[in-house]
């Protein structure tokens, strides 16, 4: 059985993750699992929403100045 990889845990979840020190090491290894399958997945498997998708968005997510 391998040790746990300490040194790569604490450099992604300061260094990637910006947790402080009180975040980090009360979170269980799983949820760094988590948030590192999370951040680390193919690019293959991210797509842009379809055209169809972005109208819509677009339609219930406005871009305008709401101080008027």
């Amino acid at each position: 059985m391998k040790p746990f990889p300490w040194v790569e845990a604490m450099a992604f979840g300061f260094g990637v993750l910006r947790l402080a020190p009180e975040q980090f090491w009360t979170m269980t290894p799983r949820e760094l699992q988590a948030a590192y399958s999370a951040i680390n997945k193919s690019a293959g498997s991210l797509q842009a929403p379809s055209r169809a998708d972005f109208n819509r968005l677009m339609a219930e997510f406005p871009d305008e100045d709401k101080a008027k």
